[in-house]
């Protein structure tokens, strides 16, 4: 037994942990900080890196999150209420220090005590790497999700993945995507607490046997597999100014300490031990690319590894405090699937009560259908994740065993509701036939839970009534709506801090809690000394954003313009091709000599493209290519200005939501789950460009059609359109688009390289494209003119800003969480005791 799980024999007294509270004062705070500064970590005054001092507050913060910590988990225990489990393949949690101090209210104190020593908290901030662990919105919400847990005082756990080496840090060199690895872990991570005691082993490969247990009965076991250990690490998750501290639980795969001794007799030391080193690369880099073999491997390992490790760990913990009677585990438990990642969670449930726990299949089908919950995000077929039967077999025995009786007792099921209906068998079957028979995670996560949710009112809509019709009409009660949401203390209240101020000096500053108090602005819309002052937060935002844009991309945005912003992951899609279609319109429009009643106009787009996304790449390349043309074009000065912004984040986004006016959301109709992005905008007061898709309808339902820019076909119009779409027609009828097309063929923006962007204008003239560019080109330019008239009217576009800002107040993430648990969860706020 390793000394690290070795029980303690001596137990230390009371004493140990009677402590005073930790000071919040600037004195206290900045005392703390040098003993960790000169002692902890050895730092004098010849050092000139601002990491030690970052690391030192980091560590002085960590200390009074711990305190707070602590409490939470004793008051959780206390109470035996129900506990909720949020298990996602990312989290995007973006940097802690100035989230930790905001949420512990001690950011004025920090600020003054650190400058009393001579050092800026600004600079000591921008040092903190910037963890990757996702990318984009399915992490970026788990991370607002965990954060309104947090401050609803909400009894939940986060459950992921420790990637060594986070999403690849995008340079771009000759107007290309290059990809280099982001080793975020390289120097440490000083917020996490390794937690070896809890560490969990996990089975890949070997085989299954049958065999009678202690009473008798015919039991399976899975034997001869290839460990891999699962060792968590902790997170603080703090909540807005409320004592409590949740826990983000990370797993690192870790290898065993055992090897083929045979092998190793026999003089093969490296060959013994190899197989073990590789059980490190489970966790050693987010989402590899699963075009080949080898990544679709990788990638299921990862999802079980998440799955297994995660389960044992919430079943370790019933024992702890319940014992080893599962009868009320589903009344006090549930588990929330992120996604379809974490689906193979309810055979590995099964598993573990069946195998580990002795539980006859009735019953731990009953306690597996009565805690997992599913939440959907996507709309597109092939994000559903489908397995080879013959991976599954090879790496996971026993749970596609579990998978294919899953599967027979709903088909039966099935069969007994529609008799003789082979065709709906075939179609809701979890085992998808073929050449390669599949498995179809999607389907499993639904089947085996009891409720599952899309994450937008039209996302929601469209999941019953296309990918997922057969199963909301034989349950339809467990299908429902959950719009998503965005933490307005690190989307509002940390990255605007001016405007900050200016809400809790005109409405008071509840709106932190309940962001539905932003409504109180509406009036102060007609006020013109508040929209001077308005004005003048938003310049000042545009000033720090355009200082971004020259130092990373070496091009100067003038603050009087419209800041026209796209930045999400790059997709066909998200359309980032129509949006620099426009842009080419804008550039011909110039060269023209059309510039007449000019709404001077900065284009700022960003965005990584999957490595193995030859498309998006090429609209990258396209982007830049552009971008690189107008700008050196002399007669665009004072008119256009176009960039891309390379290796788009979360603290990148912190400096871009204050300081953009115009939010494209311009994702074909019918293909955005949601959206969150078009949220922190709002939030900030930028005006929104969209179609009717994901979120974009409840936020023009929200802020009212006048300050909004509609445009382009609805959900059902593109699909009734799909049949006889006709590109080539339209753009030999738009004469805009004719000029656009002609400069993209003419080699206008690739001379000397002909053919560069063949493969994007055939994607644009093709019959057959999904995103149906073309059809939306004539409305886009006619709102982007809308647009334009509307920014040089300067009143009324701040009348706009104000207005999306106020009535932003529903997509706060806590009104989401709060309506996951009134009608999932079910838990019961637990505050933890006071320091």
């Amino acid at each position: 037994m390793s000394s690290l799980t070795n029980p303690i024999k001596n137990h230390p007294n009371d004493h140990v942990f009677d402590l005073p509270p930790l000071p919040m004062d600037a004195e206290g705070l900045a005392r703390d900080f040098k003993r960790y500064y000169a002692h902890t970590f050895g730092r004098d005054r010849d050092c000139q890196s601002a990491y030690y001092p970052y690391k030192a507050l980091a560590i002085t913060l960590r200390d009074r999150l711990m305190e707070r910590w602590k409490r939470t988990r004793q008051a959780y225990d206390d109470a035996g209420g129900k506990r909720a489990y949020y298990l996602s393949l990312e989290f995007l949690m973006g940097r802690t220090l100035s989230n930790a101090m905001l949420n512990l209210d001690i950011d004025n104190a920090v600020e003054t005590g650190l400058y009393d020593l001579g050092l800026l908290l600004e600079e000591i901030a921008s040092s903190e790497p910037d963890p990757g662990l996702g990318n984009g919105g399915l992490g970026r919400l788990a991370a607002c999700f965990l954060d309104s847990c947090a401050t609803l005082q909400l009894p939940v756990r986060g459950y992921g993945l420790r990637y060594e080496y986070g999403m690849f840090r995008q340079l771009i060199e000759g107007g290309e995507q290059v990809e280099e690895p982001d080793h975020w872990l390289r120097d440490g991570n000083p917020w996490e607490l390794e937690r070896p005691e809890f560490t969990q082993r996990i089975q890949f490969g070997g085989r299954t046997e049958s065999y009678r247990d202690h009473a008798g009965r015919m039991a399976v076991r899975w034997v001869d597999t290839h460990d891999v250990l699962a060792v968590p690490y902790d997170i603080p998750v703090p909540g807005y100014r409320n004592e409590t501290v949740n826990t983000l639980r990370l797993w690192k795969a870790a290898a065993t300490d055992e090897f083929d001794l045979d092998e190793f007799n026999a003089g093969s030391y490296p060959e013994s031990v190899a197989q073990k080193n590789a059980a490190e690369h489970i966790t050693m880099v987010l989402y590899p690319n699963d075009a080949s073999e080898n990544g679709k491997e990788l990638r299921l390992r990862q999802q079980f590894f998440l799955a297994s490790a995660s389960i044992k760990d919430v079943l370790r913990d019933w024992i702890r405090l319940h014992g080893p009677d599962f009868t009320r585990f589903a009344e006090l438990n549930c588990f929330q699937l992120n996604d379809t990642h974490p689906a193979v969670s309810v055979a590995e449930l099964m598993r573990q009560l069946m195998d580990e726990h002795h539980l006859e299949w009735e019953a731990a089908w009953n306690i597996a259908r009565q805690t997992m919950a599913y939440t959907n995000h996507t709309l597109l077929p092939e994000a559903l994740e489908r397995w080879p039967v013959r991976l599954f077999r090879q790496l996971l025995p026993r749970i596609l065993e579990i998978i294919f009786e899953i599967n027979a007792r709903f088909l039966a099921e099935v069969a007994l509701r529609w008799p003789g209906d082979t065709d709906r068998q075939r179609r809701m079957s979890l085992i998808e036939e073929g050449y390669e028979p599949q498995v179809r995670m999607a389907y499993l996560a639904i089947v085996g839970s009891y409720s599952v949710n899309g994450v937008a009112a039209l996302h929601s809509e469209l999941l019953i009534e296309g990918l997922f019709r057969d199963f909301h009409e034989l349950w339809p009660e467990k299908f429902n709506n959950k719009t998503n949401g965005v933490t307005p203390r690190r989307w509002l209240s940390m990255c605007n801090p001016e405007l900050h101020g200016l809400l809790n000096e005109t409405i008071g500053s509840g709106w932190v809690r309940n962001l539905e108090e932003l409504a109180k602005l509406v009036p102060f819309a007609e006020d013109a000394a508040f929209r001077e002052r308005w004005h003048g937060i938003k310049q000042a935002n545009k000033a720090r954003l355009a200082e971004v844009v020259a130092q990373l991309c070496r091009v100067e945005f003038p603050v009087d313009a419209l800041f026209d912003v796209q930045v999400k992951r790059i997709h066909e899609y998200k359309r980032q091709l129509l949006n620099i279609l426009h842009v080419i319109h804008l550039y011909n429009r110039i060269k023209r000599g059309d510039t007449e009643s000019w709404t001077p106009r900065c284009v700022l787009i960003g965005g990584k493209a999957a490595p193995g996304y030859v498309m998006a790449k090429q609209i990258i390349q396209l982007i830049n290519r552009v971008a690189c043309v107008v700008n050196k074009d002399p007669a665009t000065a004072g008119l256009l200005r176009v960039a891309f912004v390379p290796d788009y984040r979360v603290s990148l986004m912190e400096v871009i939501a204050p300081g953009t006016d115009l939010s494209e959301q311009i994702s074909t109709a019918g293909k955005e789950a949601s959206g969150t992005g078009n949220m922190k905008f709002m939030m900030n007061g930028a005006v929104t460009i969209g179609t009717l898709d994901g979120a974009n309808i409840e936020i023009r339902d929200q802020v009212g059609a006048d300050n909004f820019f509609l445009f382009g076909l609805t959900a059902a119009g593109v699909e009734s359109r799909r049949h006889h779409y006709d590109p080539n027609g339209i753009i030999a009828n738009d004469p805009e688009l004719m000029d656009v097309m002609n400069l993209l063929e003419s080699g206008h923006f690739n001379q000397f390289e002909g053919g560069l962007f063949d493969a994007v204008i055939m994607s644009i003239r093709n019959p057959h494209d999904p995103w149906m560019t073309a059809a939306d080109f004539h409305g886009y330019i006619e709102a982007q003119e809308c647009a334009a008239a509307a920014y040089r009217d300067r009143e009324r576009w701040l009348r706009m800003s104000v207005f999306n800002t106020a009535h932003s107040g529903y997509f706060s993430s806590d009104r989401t969480i709060g309506e996951y648990n009134e009608t999932i969860w079910h838990l019961t706020p637990t505050p933890p005791a006071s320091l």
